[in-house]
């Protein structure tokens, strides 16, 4: 979808000055790669975050669902996605119960 070059061995990223944090993003993912964080200095107090960048499957439901053109996909032909697993599929699970925001086991 994006036209914009991926950062070297970088499924998936944000362009934070575009984001305005609606977490669209988030609920759109199906393999738990992204989830919200904490920060103050966003209008929402909170901001995007990539969390498990290597669960990325490449579906582009993230690049699709932003309404911000914030988020990007690299291209397949310049990224070897993940399989969609078992547990990337749980933890999305975790965190659209924990309201779209990043898990404790995921806070660095």
């Amino acid at each position: 979808m994006s036209n914009m070059e991926a950062p070297a061995n970088t499924p998936v990223w944000v362009n934070e000055a575009r984001c305005k944090a609606c977490d669209k993003c988030v609920s759109v993912c199906p393999a738990g790669v992204l989830a919200m964080r904490q920060e103050v200095t966003s209008t929402l107090g909170s901001m995007i975050k990539v969390v498990h960048p290597d669960s990325c499957i490449g579906c582009t439901d993230c690049e699709l669902a932003c309404p911000d053109f914030a988020i990007y996909v690299a291209d397949r032909k310049e990224f070897k996605f993940a399989k969609l697993t078992d547990e990337a599929k749980e933890r999305k699970e975790r965190v659209i119960k924990n309201n779209y925001r990043i898990l404790d086991e995921d806070e660095a």
